[in-house]
């Protein structure tokens, strides 16, 4: 019998083959049950939250709670090492698009905040909000 945690369900299979085709992008329970939907087969909300759930274990999926009024949003990182050091998000307030933002720039922030207040930043936890260019360029149109 497999290890506790390690045994793989045909939904865990399925799932982890879908993750693969989206990789770097973020999604929500509800988009991974809609696409297994779309595609006609059945996979129940709390079995995607498992899994899901399951694979951030495993360290192949990263989870993000941006707030307490969004769905926790999940991305597939694989096995490989995700954004390095440090891996900002931005979030648009209009769209709701999370973006990655690798910016050493943004190293120094921590820096700051950990040498002069003594407080040491998340840099994978870390989100900034405000309006992506796609939505500015909306406005200005």
């Amino acid at each position: 019998m497999a290890e506790k945690g390690r045994y793989k369900t045909k939904h865990h299979e399925e799932l982890v083959q879908y993750l693969q085709t989206i990789p770097g992008k973020h999604i929500t329970a509800g988009d991974v049950c809609t696409h297994f939907r779309n595609e006609g087969k059945a996979m129940g909300t709390a079995t995607v939250y498992r899994q899901l759930e399951k694979l951030v274990d495993e360290g192949v999926v990263n989870k993000y709670i941006l707030d307490e009024n969004s769905s926790a949003c999940f991305e597939y990182v694989g096995a490989s090492e995700h954004c390095g050091e440090s891996c900002f998000h931005c979030k648009c307030e209009k769209c709701g698009v999370l973006i990655h933002m690798e910016c050493h720039e943004l190293n120094a922030i921590g820096k700051h905040l950990m040498e002069e207040h003594g407080f040491q930043l998340d840099p994978f936890r870390t989100v900034f909000y405000g309006i992506c260019q796609d939505c500015q360029k909306k406005a200005d149109a």
